[in-house]
């Protein structure tokens, strides 16, 4: 029997909005849509996050009952997916050869530990130089400041990059609490930051790696994977 094609959603475990009182973590859309995307085409998912354990939500993205996505509503009342979220991988025991797609959702949180974390800039730079495809929303463009292709470059130098603009985190006051604007460090890098009008589902794909502005974006970004993915099935077969 073949082996069923396997992908990770990998999210932040900071929880908390620098100094100030406020929560954060991951998006709850950036995590639930593509679980459910890779999961009806075949695939194995799996959840991981930087610390292990309990990975923290943004209780911002949680809307009240009967105004939540179909995604997220599937995704709470999952008892398998629900058990994954509380019990999520150490990024330490992720295996970079074990998985085809990566996803990397957005939730502030990721602005403060996957821009710095040595580890997770590992994992997904050998990722990389195997040949997996690498899939961002919003702030999860953050775990790509560290990953380096084949030639030690980082990835995202002179590709097309999607994340949360420098605008939209102005126009909600983020702009003096968070550590980095994400898109001005992106282009740091290299990166030809390619941002759609704010708080849009924009989408870019270039090459293994496909990015999107916002979590609105996660369907598309994760739909756009598995088109990447099964193009490169066929050419491997021809």
């Amino acid at each position: 029997m073949a082996q069923r094609p396997k992908a990770i959603i990998i999210l932040t475990s900071h929880d908390r909005l620098g100094n100030t009182e406020r929560r954060t973590g991951f998006h709850w859309d950036g995590l639930a849509t593509p679980y459910f995307v890779f999961q009806s085409r075949g695939f194995d998912v799996e959840i991981a996050s930087l610390a292990g354990g309990q990975a923290p939500a943004d209780p911002a993205s949680l809307a009240p009952v009967g105004e939540r996505s179909a995604a997220v509503e599937r995704f709470l009342a999952d008892r398998a997916a629900m058990a994954k979220l509380r019990v999520t991988r150490h990024i330490d025991e992720v295996r970079p050869q074990d998985y085809d797609l990566y996803f990397l959702p957005g939730g502030h949180g990721a602005l403060w530990d996957m821009a710095e974390d040595t580890t997770l800039a590992d994992v997904l730079t050998r990722a990389w130089r195997t040949g997996a495809i690498l899939g961002t929303a919003s702030h999860g463009a953050a775990g790509l400041l560290g990953v380096r292709g084949l030639d030690g470059r980082p990835i995202v130098a002179g590709r097309r990059v999607a994340a949360v603009t420098d605008e939209e985190e102005r126009s909600g006051g983020f702009d003096a609490i968070v550590p980095l604007l994400l898109s001005a460090e992106l282009a740091t890098r290299g990166a030809r930051h390619d941002g759609g009008p704010p708080f849009t589902t924009h989408v870019v794909v270039d090459g293994r790696l496909v990015t999107g502005q916002n979590d609105a974006a996660a369907k598309s970004v994760a739909d756009e994977m598995l088109s990447v993915w099964a193009e490169g099935r066929i050419a491997a077969a021809e």
